[in-house]
């Protein structure tokens, strides 16, 4: 019987979440509580990579965190970016988040359609003789450096922020039929605060294959897996899965 779910990121803006309507369709108890956080680099860790920003004609981002951190070491730096600085973002969404630190000219801001970064490299060819400095998380792939390396781009990455453990308070509540993972660090990070955590009756739910591996890997019973061809979204696999066991 599933009664309460613990959902392992930040509550949605949005009321319309389909979050909502399982709480509400069930009457089941929904949780938001991030198992991982994101913080930035300190001004003296991130000059250790020995990366001068001012060296850079343009900037690619590929989420939100990442402009959140990189115009928040520049101020902890004291660096002024330079007005004519461009911007490669990998969507719409995370190019108008540039507002938040500068103002927003479409001359000096390129962004893809499909969030992925092979999207927006058509418009950095365009703009060949930029100097670009991908800012990333500390776990990340060689993709945008390889892709780039590929169209003869001058290009550096540089480590500006980082995911670690949201650790759990002690005395704080752990009374779930059902956690829901969105990463293989969310695994871990459960390994970390309880480290004699047995699963026994409470059901796991997994969003990619990633983290469902993970999960295996950590002698844990994955009951719930997405993306998969009846369930695409892991709401809609979380919903059937309900409707089966509280039946």
């Amino acid at each position: 019987m599933i009664k309460k779910i613990l959902v392992s990121q930040p509550q949605p803006a949005s009321p319309k979440s389909p979050y909502f309507d399982i709480a509400t369709r069930h009457g089941v108890e929904v949780v938001f509580r991030p198992f991982i956080k994101v913080e930035g680099l300190s001004a003296k860790e991130f000059r250790q990579q020995h990366i001068n920003v001012l060296d850079y004609t343009a900037i690619v981002f590929t989420s939100r965190h990442a402009i959140d951190h990189f115009f928040n070491l520049c101020k902890e730096m004291r660096i002024t970016v330079p007005e004519d600085m461009k911007y490669f973002c990998i969507t719409e969404t995370v190019a108008l988040y540039i507002q938040k630190y500068v103002q927003y000219r479409k001359r000096k801001v390129f962004f893809g359609a499909t969030g992925k970064i092979n999207d927006v490299l058509p418009a950095m060819i365009k703009h060949k003789t930029e100097r670009y400095l991908t800012p990333l998380s500390d776990v990340h792939s060689d993709e945008i450096s390889q892709m780039m390396d590929s169209k003869n781009l001058n290009h550096a990455e540089c480590v500006m922020y980082r995911t670690v453990s949201n650790d759990f308070a002690e005395g704080e509540a752990f009374d779930y039929d059902m956690l829901v993972f969105f990463s293989p660090s969310g695994i871990t990070s459960l390994k970390k605060n309880f480290p004699n955590f047995e699963q026994k009756d409470i059901a796991i739910a997994t969003l990619g294959p990633a983290t469902a591996k993970a999960a295996k890997d950590a002698n844990l019973t994955v009951n719930v897996e997405a993306p998969s061809p009846e369930y695409p979204s892991i709401t809609a696999a979380i919903d059937a899965y309900i409707k089966k066991v509280n039946a």
